[in-house]
């Protein structure tokens, strides 16, 4: 599942954008109360060549986009959008051209490190100041900015409107690139979390304020392994019309899938980017457009359907076909013409009473991409020629590779048309094809029910087409859970060797903008991968379309099979950010099980045989899914809500249809596999390092301290406690970690020092009685050794844990330490302290004392329930995971004392 997610997509599509001047980064000075609160974060002007020399003196007249870099992003990122905009505008002449600026956010690890989201909100609010600022007296002034953000810039710039002095006219189009709008990808602490909620309530609680402004996401598709796409979809709002969400695998002219970092300098995405951002400037104002309308239309154009002609705000109703053609009578329900140098233009007619009849649909297609209109619906006719017609060709749409536009018309939506016409201009030195047919739809649309998920591609579905059609849809039936995953085999015979266009497989997802396209050779076998990004909205019955652009004398079969790599790729992609709190969670019951040996034999088992005793879903996931779904009655959640519980993690998943079937067990056995390796890994890494110690220094005599506390322990407790107070609570955490991972390596050199001491004091000792008694205390003590050796090395793999979800505020405040010693906030400041004090004690303690305990009991209970609140609320809180290791460790220590 890991290779699937890592490894097997689709190979790189996308062009790289080159500057063809010196792209140069102009910084802009900022307010000196602005350069005081955030001394960190810059902004910037991008021009290249001439451009940028004569915006030196920052006499700005064209149109402010600012650009926002994201997880450690560079503010540099933005010359692709930069240099293609200004390509474009010398194209025009610069009648119209964009201004791009840049945030400097210090390359921050903010998907790592909530805590400076929103210092980097306020940041850009003040930017959008001072950009607007700088075109103050101007003839064509703006009054608002587009934004562009990567990653979590995107994010960013949607929680400009929770600001409470934040005036929504200053942003009228929002673009997102790879944005995980939804949900943080690791939900490392309770700042990134709380961000995320403030942000998508307020959009939600507030659309209808949302309605002047337009927002795009676009998502990589299955190249981004960082963010996958499901997450970088707008939440559903009530208000539909003002946010558009698309897989840029599904982008016309683009077609192409990308990774995290690529869909900033992808050509073909850029390019339609610009294309876009140019076809929404208001000719009076000079401006992007004011009309929320024109500019959801444009971005439908440029990023949904696109036609292969010019954006055009309100095309002409109808028009007259004029010029010095041939008009042709055209009466066959197939057709297709070829023409090269051809000096007369043609208008080709299709009478459609005699085909009303027997066919619902007709399908053109045209190779001739030159942006012109094409095919019209006659309204109004002589016997000879057609006098006036509507312009179809806004229905069309572009085809890749073979440079295609194609038309599907429905008879029946277009009663008042008596004929198709199709223009075929005047051509010089080059070859193109028109080809159309009218069909019934039912004989083009096979449905083809897919195979059941526990099939594991050993059986398939299976459909041959004899085409002799241009177009067939097959319907993938059942096909709308994301946990599905599909190798569709296609393999076209054809009767003739002769030379064809390529065929194009389009997977067509109809609830949402993630259809991916294939384009394969004729004849040839193609394999494509059929899985979701997102699941269906409730009460939506489409279904997933395979439509097959062919040709027409040629035969296909389609081979559908489940793909068990793919299933799992797709459970990885889903959830495996939460797969710590699994492997955690297989740690704790093994904790309480090495406890309760403890009671029953005095003795504390193996940490790898007592997982496999302890660590049993059974013991966890019926309690959660009992509670899922009693929490469907209204009683249940009336209770849940007085008892001030938090939601459980699965129903909250379960809602954003992202919860699998069994896919909680699969993950808790993965989690089981890593405890188990994890568990190895630190018993033989002591093992050799004890070993090595031992052959380098030769044991001494030992002097045991056994208290618990002592003034110079005390100190120790205090100077840390200090340190993760005053700096990063993460950094106290690591030293002690390090402290504990030394103390436990010497503990284990102990007990191979005491195990060799006592054989060769054994072959020494002459006296029988003194023999046997020093054997039975020596023997007695070397097991007491080894049974705490196991406890600590338990305690050590669990605290590994928490080191390592602690460790990215750590790198966080190591990355800005020269600007500022404190991480402020700090999200495990407190949690740093109470670890601090807990694991000095425990380092120091042996099962001797935990034995005797009246709350070992107590103690050795504790780490089941613990672990199942861990599978309810720390799958979407990871940062909630620490405090249940915590609460746990504390019994220990509490079991040390009384």
């Amino acid at each position: 599942g890991v290779r699937d997610v890592l490894f097997l997509y689709e190979e790189n599509r996308c062009s790289m954008t080159y500057m063809y001047e010196y792209p140069e980064y102009l910084k802009i000075k900022l307010p000196k109360k602005t350069v005081r609160r955030y001394p960190v974060y810059e902004l910037y002007l991008y021009g290249e060549g001439n451009y940028a020399e004569e915006n030196k003196n920052l006499l700005l007249t064209g149109i402010p986009v600012l650009f926002l870099p994201g997880n450690a992003g560079s503010y540099r990122q933005v010359r692709s959008l930069g240099s293609i905009a200004l390509r474009k505008a010398e194209d025009v002449d610069f009648k119209y051209h964009f201004n791009f600026f840049s945030v400097n956010f210090n390359e921050e690890l903010v998907a790592l490190y909530g805590g400076s989201l929103q210092r980097q909100t306020k940041f850009v609010h003040e930017c959008i100041k001072v950009i607007l600022k700088l075109y103050k007296d101007r003839e064509f002034a703006p009054t608002s900015v587009a934004i562009v953000g990567h990653s979590m810039g995107g994010l960013v710039a949607r929680a400009l409107l929770t600001l409470k002095n934040f005036k929504p006219e200053l942003i009228n189009l929002l673009i997102t690139q790879a944005t995980p709008h939804v949900a943080p990808v690791m939900p490392l602490d309770k700042y990134l979390t709380d961000f995320y909620t403030a942000v998508n309530n307020h959009w939600i609680l507030k659309a209808q304020d949302l309605r002047n402004l337009t927002t795009l996401s676009v998502a990589g598709g299955f190249r981004d392994y960082q963010v996958r796409s499901g997450l970088a979809f707008l939440p559903r709002l009530s208000q539909q019309d003002s946010a558009l969400s698309v897989v840029s695998s599904a982008v016309p002219r683009a077609w192409a899938s990308t990774d995290h970092l690529s869909i900033v300098w992808c050509k073909e995405l850029i390019l339609a980017t610009i294309r876009a951002l140019f076809d929404l400037i208001d000719e009076n104002t000079r401006q992007i457009t004011e009309d929320p309308k024109k500019r959801m239309a444009v971005l439908n154009h440029h990023f949904v359907r696109h036609p292969a002609k010019l954006f055009e705000e309100n095309p002409e109703a109808f028009t007259e076909l004029t010029g010095a053609f041939v008009w042709i009578t055209v009466k066959a329900s197939k057709w297709t013409y070829s023409f090269y140098n051809d000096s007369d233009g043609k208008y080709f007619t299709f009478p459609l009473a005699s085909h009303r009849k027997s066919y619902s649909h007709v399908y053109c297609e045209n190779s001739m991409l030159d942006t012109s209109s094409w095919i019209y619906g006659c309204i109004n006719s002589n016997s000879s020629m057609c006098l006036e017609a509507t312009d179809v060709s806004w229905k069309a749409e572009l085809l890749p590779t073979t440079k295609a536009s194609v038309v599907i018309l429905k008879l029946q939506d277009y009663p008042s048309l008596s004929h198709i016409v199709i223009q075929a201009p005047p051509t010089a030195g080059n070859k193109y094809t028109l080809d159309c047919e009218f069909f019934q739809e039912d004989s083009r649309t096979v449905q083809l029910p897919v195979t059941h998920l526990f099939s594991f591609g050993f059986s398939s579905s299976k459909i041959l087409l004899n085409s002799t059609g241009l177009l067939y849809n097959v319907q993938l039936q059942h096909f709308n859970q994301i946990y599905q995953a599909f190798k569709i085999h296609i393999q076209s015979h054809c009767q003739s060797l002769k030379e064809r266009k390529p065929s194009v497989y389009r997977l067509h997802i109809p609830w949402s903008h993630e259809d991916s396209i294939t384009v394969a050779k004729v004849p040839s076998f193609t394999e494509i991968s059929a899985k979701l990004h997102t699941a269906p909205p409730e009460n939506d019955n489409r279904v997933p379309e395979l439509n097959i652009y062919s040709s027409s004398d040629c035969q296909y079969e389609v081979i559908l099979k489940t793909s068990l790599v793919q299933i799992l790729g797709q459970i990885i992609r889903f959830h495996a950010g939460a797969l710590p709190v699994y492997v955690v969670s297989n740690i704790l019951l093994t904790y309480g099980g090495q406890l309760s040996a403890l009671i029953s034999t005095g003795q504390c088992s193996d940490f790898s045989l007592e997982l496999v005793r302890t660590a049993k879903p059974y013991k966890v996931e019926p309690l959660i899914s009992i509670v899922v779904f009693l929490q469907g009655f209204h009683w249940f959640r009336a209770i849940w809500e007085l008892l001030s519980l938090p939601e459980v993690d699965a129903a909250v998943l379960s809602s954003q249809d992202t919860w699998f079937p069994l896919v909680s067990l699969t993950l808790f056995l993965f989690g089981t596999g890593i405890a188990y390796w994890s568990g190895v890994f630190f018993s033989t890494s002591l093992r050799l390092f004890s070993s090595l110690w031992l052959t380098l220094i030769r044991p001494t005599a030992h002097h045991k301290d056994n208290k618990l506390i002592t003034p110079r322990k005390l100190c120790g407790v205090l100077s840390l406690a200090l340190v993760g107070w005053t700096t990063c609570g993460a950094l106290a955490v690591f030293i002690i970690y390090l402290q504990y991972s030394f103390k436990d390596s010497d503990r284990s050199k102990e007990t191979l020092g005491n195990s060799s001491i006592h054989t060769v004091k054994n072959q020494s000792s002459m006296d029988s009685t003194s023999k046997a008694t020093q054997s039975l205390s020596s023997t007695a003590t070397i097991a007491e050794a080894v049974n705490s050796l196991k406890m600590h090395v338990t305690i050590l793999n669990l605290f590994t844990w928490i080191v390592l979800l602690n460790l990215p505020s750590l790198i966080y405040w190591l990355k800005n330490l020269r600007y500022n010693v404190r991480l402020d906030p700090d999200p495990c400041r407190f949690t740093a302290i109470i670890l601090v004090c807990i694991l000095e004690i425990l380092m120091n303690s042996s099962t001797a004392e935990v034995k005797s305990s009246k709350l070992l009991k107590m103690a050795a209970k504790v780490p089941l329930p613990l672990s199942v609140a861990m599978l309810a609320f720390g799958r979407m809180h990871l940062y909630k995971v620490p405090h249940f290791v915590t609460f746990s460790l504390l019994l220990h220590v509490l079991c040390c004392i009384v």
